[in-house]
C-alpha cells in the first residue's frame, strides 16, 4: 500500500511539473499567479542582449526605436474587416462573370462630377482606361466598372481626400455593393497608425492598392500596385539607365541610401538604424531629420551630424553609381524610391515587412530584387557581398525589363492591373509566369494568340524550335477598275512559283466584285479570295486562313522575283520577330519644327521597312488588331501608308530592335508626303515615345557581285546583268 501510495505521489508530482511548464503561459492568466508588468515584457528580438549585437550599436540605441505608434497585426486586421464586408471575397464569390461573356472584358468608367475635384494621378489612369481597347462609353457592356471619385488619397488630412464618397457610390444605381468594381488607391489612413482603412465601405469591391499589407490583402481578387508620383508620364515614359556596355555590373558603391529619417512614430524604427551600415566608402547610408513642421523639437543628438553628411552626396548620381539600393519603408510599406531604382538599374534591397509587392501574383520579385527582413538590418552588406557578379548582372537587366513593360508610365501600371483580372476570368487561357516575367513581357503576348510558347515568334530560342518552313503570301488588290493589271498576275506567278509558298491569299478591296476563277493565273500553291471592308489596315487583321507562322505581306504594285523572295524568307527564318524586307525609310528628329519625319532617300541608315513587301510573324496581325485600339486604326484607314508606319513601330516596341532589310534587284523609292509625317507623329504620341530603331545592317546573299562565276552563286538572279 505504501509503494502504491509512493506511485501515485510520484505521478502527480510529473504532471504537475510538466504542467508548469509547458503550460505556464496558460497558468499565469489565473489569478493566483501574479502577473508581469507591461514594462518588464520584451518582444523578440532582445535587443538588449549583448550578444546579439556586441560590436554594431549601442543597445539602449537600438531598444529604443520610436515605433511604438505600429499597430499590431490583429489590430490592422481588424480594421480592415470594419471597413470592408467583403473581406472574404473571391472572384468567385464576389465577382459577376456572367458580364463578360457577351461583350468581353470590357470597362466603364463612371461620369465625373459636375464641381468634383479628381487629382492629377487619378485623372492620369481614368485617362489610360478610356484611350485603351478595354473601355466602353456603355455600361451595360461592361464587365468591369471604376469609379469617377478619386479614391486615391483617403488620408482625411491630405487636401485631396474626398468626403462622403460612401454616400455617393451608395446613389449609383451601378454600384450592387461594389460587385465588379474597382478601386484605385496609393494612400490610406492618417497619422499616427496610417492603418488600411479607406474611410468608406467596398463592399465587394476588388482593390488595386498600393503599400498593401500582406495580411490584408486577398489573393486572386485584389491587385497590388506600385506607389508612383504625381509627376509619372501617362504613357511611354523614360528608359531605364543601364546600357549595354555597363560589364562588369559592379559600380562604385555596393550599398547606398539617401532619405528622410522619421525620428518617432510609425516606420521610425527602421531608418533610425540605417546610420549603423554606412561605413563612408563602398555603403553610403544617409538620412536627414530636417523635414516637416517640428523637426527641431523632435531632434536628437544625430540631427546636426546627419544632416551635414546629408548634402554631400548628389541623389541622382548615388543612383547611377550604386549596385544595391536600400528599398526602407516610410510611413506606409511602400516608397517612390521603388520605381526609381527599377529605373536605375539599381537593384532593390527592399526593408518593408509585410509589403505585398506589386503585381506579385504575376511577377517573379526573386528575379530582380532583394527582399530584406526590418529586424535583419544589419546582415544586409554581407548578403549583397555574396550575390555573384553574374547574378549581379542578371539582376540589373531584370529590373530593366520590369520598368519598361509594366512601370515606366501610368498607362503600363493600369494596363497590368486590368490584364491581371482578365486571366482570372479565363484561367485556362491566362498568361504563364514565364510569359509575364520574360521579354517582351505579359502586356504583348496575348493568350487569345496562344498560351503554347512555340506559338510566339520571340520566344523560340528558349522553346528550343523554330518557324515553319513555309509561308502565305497575302496581297492586296484594290484595282480602281475592278480587274487585275498584267503586273499583279506576273506578281503572283512569281511568288507561287517559290519553293517556300504554301498559298497566296488575295485580299480584294474594291467596290466590285473579284474577277471569275478563269481569268486569275495558273499557280502551283492554293489561291483564295478574301473579301475586305476597303480599309488599309484590312491587311493586317488575323485571317484563319493562314496557316503559316510567315506572312509575306505584298501590294499589287510590288515588283519581285522568285529569287528575291526566296532569299528574304531564308533571311527571315533567322530573325522570326523581325519585320524583313526590301524598301526601307529611316525616321530622324528634326530640331527647328521640333518633330519627327522621315525620309525614303537612300541614306546609311533604316528603321522601318515597308510592308508592301516584307515578312514579318503571323502573330504581329493578333498584335495589331487586338491589342492597339480601335482609334488607332481608324487613324491609319484615313492615311494612306500609315499603316506600314504602325505596324513598324509596334513590332519596334515588342522587339526594341530595327528591321532587315535584304538585297533587291530593283530598287525602288516613293515619295512622303506631309500627311505621312504627321501619321508618324501622333503614333508617337500615343506610343509616348519614338520606338523605333535604326539600323545600317542590309544583308546580302554569299558572293554578292562578288567576281567569281555565277555558276557558284546560290541567288545569281540577284544581281543586274
Amino acid at each position: 500500500m505504501q509503494t502504491r501510495k509512493k506511485y501515485i505521489f510520484l505521478t502527480f508530482l510529473a504532471s504537475w511539473l510538466l504542467l508548469f511548464f509547458f503550460g505556464g503561459d496558460q497558468l499565469r492568466r489565473f489569478a493566483f499567479f501574479p502577473r508581469r508588468s507591461a514594462a518588464a515584457r520584451r518582444s523578440w528580438p532582445r535587443w538588449a542582449d549583448r550578444t546579439l549585437l556586441h560590436s554594431f550599436a549601442e543597445p539602449q540605441e537600438l531598444q529604443g526605436d520610436g515605433d511604438t505608434a505600429q499597430p499590431s497585426p490583429r489590430a490592422r486586421r481588424a480594421a480592415q474587416l470594419r471597413a470592408s464586408q467583403g473581406s472574404l471575397c473571391r472572384m468567385e464569390s464576389c465577382f459577376d462573370a456572367s458580364r463578360c461573356q457577351k461583350h468581353g472584358f470590357k470597362v466603364f468608367t463612371y461620369p465625373r462630377e459636375r464641381g468634383e475635384p479628381v487629382s492629377e494621378s487619378y485623372g492620369k489612369i481614368l485617362a489610360s482606361i478610356e484611350r485603351s481597347r478595354y473601355y466602353t462609353p456603355r455600361p451595360e457592356d461592361a464587365c468591369l466598372f471604376v469609379l469617377g471619385i478619386d479614391t486615391l488619397d483617403r488620408d482625411p488630412l491630405s487636401a485631396h481626400y474626398v468626403r462622403s464618397v460612401e454616400q455617393k457610390i451608395r446613389a449609383s444605381p451601378l454600384w450592387n455593393s461594389g460587385r465588379n468594381h474597382l478601386i484605385f488607391n496609393l494612400y490610406a489612413g492618417t497619422w499616427p497608425n496610417y492603418t488600411e482603412e479607406l474611410g468608406f465601405d467596398i463592399g465587394h469591391a476588388m482593390l488595386a492598392k498600393a503599400s498593401f499589407y500582406s495580411e490584408n490583402f486577398r489573393p486572386g481578387f485584389d491587385v497590388s500596385i506600385p506607389l508612383f508620383p504625381r509627376e509619372h508620364p501617362q504613357r511611354g515614359g523614360q528608359r531605364g539607365w543601364l546600357r549595354r556596355d555597363s560589364v562588369p555590373p559592379q559600380k562604385k558603391y555596393l550599398l547606398v541610401f539617401k532619405g528622410k529619417r522619421y525620428l518617432t512614430g510609425i516606420g521610425s524604427g527602421t531608418r533610425n538604424a540605417l546610420h549603423h551600415i554606412h561605413n563612408g566608402r563602398d555603403i553610403v547610408s544617409l538620412t536627414t531629420c530636417r523635414h516637416g513642421k517640428d523637426w527641431e523639437r523632435h531632434k536628437d543628438t544625430r540631427c546636426d551630424q546627419d544632416n551635414a553628411d546629408y548634402e554631400k552626396f548628389d541623389y541622382q548620381e548615388l543612383l547611377h553609381n550604386s549596385t544595391f539600393c536600400i528599398v526602407p519603408r516610410g510611413r506606409r510599406l511602400g516608397s517612390f524610391r521603388f520605381l526609381e531604382a527599377l529605373q536605375a538599374a539599381c537593384i532593390p534591397v527592399l526593408l518593408s515587412d509585410g509589403w505585398e509587392l506589386p503585381f506579385s501574383e504575376a511577377i517573379d520579385w526573386g528575379k530582380a530584387a532583394v527582399v530584406g527582413s526590418e529586424r535583419l538590418l544589419l546582415q544586409i552588406p554581407s548578403t549583397v557581398r555574396c550575390i555573384r557578379p553574374e547574378r549581379v548582372l542578371a539582376f540589373q537587366q531584370q529590373t530593366q525589363f520590369l520598368w519598361d513593360a509594366y512601370f515606366s508610365s501610368v498607362d503600363k501600371i493600369v494596363h497590368t492591373t486590368l490584364e491581371i483580372i482578365r486571366d482570372r476570368l479565363i484561367p485556362h487561357r491566362s498568361r504563364s509566369r514565364f510569359l509575364w516575367n520574360t521579354m517582351p513581357g505579359g502586356l504583348l503576348a496575348l493568350p487569345d494568340f496562344s498560351t503554347h510558347l512555340g506559338d510566339f515568334p520571340f520566344y523560340y530560342l528558349q522553346h528550343g524550335s523554330g518557324p515553319s518552313d513555309k509561308f502565305t503570301a497575302l496581297l492586296r488588290a484594290a484595282p480602281p477598275q475592278g480587274s487585275l493589271s498584267q503586273h499583279t498576275l506576273r506578281l503572283i506567278q512569281a511568288v507561287s512559283r517559290s519553293q517556300y509558298c504554301a498559298q497566296i491569299l488575295v485580299l480584294w478591296s474594291c467596290e466590285k466584285p473579284p474577277p471569275p476563277s478563269g481569268t486569275w493565273p495558273q499557280t502551283t500553291v492554293p489561291l483564295t479570295i478574301i473579301q475586305g471592308r476597303m480599309k488599309l489596315s484590312d491587311r493586317f487583321f488575323p485571317y484563319s486562313a493562314i496557316g503559316t507562322d510567315a506572312v509575306l505581306s505584298l501590294d499589287e504594285h510590288t515588283s519581285l522575283s522568285t529569287t528575291e523572295v526566296d532569299f528574304a524568307f531564308v533571311v527571315w527564318r533567322s530573325f522570326p520577330e523581325r519585320i524583313v524586307g526590301f524598301s526601307a525609310w529611316s525616321h530622324f528628329w528634326d530640331p527647328e519644327q521640333k518633330r519627327w519625319g522621315y525620309t525614303s532617300r537612300w541614306t546609311n541608315k533604316l528603321s522601318i521597312v515597308l510592308t508592301t513587301a516584307a515578312f514579318y510573324h503571323r502573330y504581329y496581325h493578333s498584335l495589331f488588331t487586338e491589342y492597339l485600339p480601335a482609334g488607332l486604326r481608324e487613324l491609319v484607314d484615313s492615311l494612306a501608308a500609315c499603316e506600314d508606319i504602325l505596324m513598324n513601330l509596334l513590332v519596334a516596341a515588342v522587339t526594341k530592335l530595327p528591321p532587315i532589310k535584304v538585297t533587291q534587284w530593283k530598287q525602288h523609292t516613293e515619295a512622303v508626303s506631309q500627311l505621312q509625317q504627321d501619321c508618324l507623329n501622333q503614333l508617337v504620341d500615343w506610343f509616348g515615345s519614338m520606338p523605333l530603331v535604326s539600323s545600317q545592317l542590309r544583308l546580302d546573299p554569299v558572293l554578292f557581285k562578288d567576281q567569281v562565276s555565277v555558276l557558284r552563286k546560290k541567288y545569281r538572279h540577284l544581281e543586274k546583268p
